[in-house]
């Protein structure tokens, strides 16, 4: 059965709007907390895609599995999503979350 890509990019994006200020999660979190842990590349196309939505998603505190800045070609810019991690107070260094173990928020156990 297929996925409907406007419904789960909605589900993804209710999700990263919960992401505390100052904190980071992944793209395979985030799909793993909606019960579709096989579609981080899924998450990933939703952070793409959701400047053209209507309301704000901080799609800057979204970044793969070992905390490497993976979507920031995707903002304006070359240094956005990083001015954006550090303007919260998350250190980055070489495109990289430096304590990423620290301000890592999973929401499977943040959302219970």
């Amino acid at each position: 059965m297929a996925i409907d890509n406007k419904d789960f990019f909605e589900r993804v994006y209710q999700v990263a709007e919960l992401i505390p200020q100052g904190r980071v999660t992944s793209y395979g979190a985030i799909a793993t907390y909606l019960g579709s842990s096989r579609s981080a590349r899924m998450v990933g196309w939703a952070m793409n895609k959701c400047s053209s939505w209507p309301r704000f998603i901080p799609a800057h505190r979204v970044v793969n599995r070992k905390g490497l800045l993976t979507g920031k070609h995707h903002f304006p810019g070359g240094e956005t999503m990083k001015e954006l991690l550090e303007n919260e107070g998350v250190q980055v260094e070489d495109n990289q979350i430096v304590n990423f173990s620290e301000v890592f928020w999973d929401p499977s156990s943040e959302l219970l």
